[in-house]
């Protein structure tokens, strides 16, 4: 059920530098229950901060978002539902004035770098102190982009390109022969229709066998088809 958290205000040190600034509401997601609760306490224990309302799992989590429409959502990285990321557009979509900050305990790259580009501007680890926390919600709320120091390097990394697949190896020419095998046709057939040699066609085989890891024609013929590569078959002569 979604939780409706009342704002407690205590007399403790403002984290804007704003004078009677409005009050920066806060979702919290969060499948912990002392987590969630540990962070609101926190969180209203500032002036300028309001605890709108909890969420542990993603449904909940959008009905907050749509109903709530806060400033920012403070998001864990994983819920009992499954990684979060994926909720990011969800949220923006839902509340659109709302700043997305994740809070991440996870040494997961590429996770961080999907988590920036489906929208999030803050990225905080959970081992920081209180103050960081505090630092990126003010940060983001004003607009800017936080991302923890020690995660910076790691994102400023350039992503190496994808490993090529055996089908990424084929040229040309192997991928009409393959079109042809699943034709049905011999390697004599294939020669004529291509206007080269038996021999050649047979390289070209032992090429293909050996970057798809087949041992024969029908091997072939199967793994064509699963791959989608007999789409690409020559049309049958007259």
């Amino acid at each position: 059920m979604p939780s409706q958290i009342g704002c407690v205000r205590r007399p403790q040190k403002l984290i804007s530098t704003m004078p009677n600034a409005a009050p920066i509401q806060v979702l919290i997601i969060e499948d912990h229950l002392i987590m969630s609760t540990a962070l609101r306490l926190l969180l209203n224990s500032q002036e300028n901060l309001c605890v709108v309302g909890e969420a542990s799992n993603k449904d909940t989590a959008r009905q907050m978002a749509a109903s709530m429409a806060p400033d920012i959502v403070l998001l864990d990285l994983f819920l009992t539902d499954g990684e979060s990321v994926s909720l990011i557009p969800d949220l923006l979509s839902l509340s659109p004035g709302a700043r997305v900050v994740v809070l991440t305990g996870a040494p997961d790259t590429a996770l961080h770098r999907r988590a920036l580009t489906l929208g999030a501007t803050g990225l905080v680890l959970k081992e920081q102190p209180a103050d960081v926390l505090l630092s990126a919600i003010e940060r983001v709320y004003q607009g800017e982009v936080w991302i923890d120091r020690s995660l910076l390097a790691e994102l400023m990394t350039p992503v190496p390109p994808p490993v090529a697949g055996p089908i990424d190896t084929l040229t040309h020419r192997e991928r009409e022969i393959i079109g042809a095998v699943g034709l049905g046709l011999r390697n004599k057939q294939i020669a004529e229709r291509f206007f080269i040699s038996e021999r050649t066609v047979h390289n070209h085989l032992a090429s293909i066998f050996r970057k798809l890891e087949v041992g024969d024609r029908l091997e072939l013929a199967i793994y064509a088809g699963n791959h989608g590569l007999l789409e690409q078959a020559p049309p049958k002569s007259a």
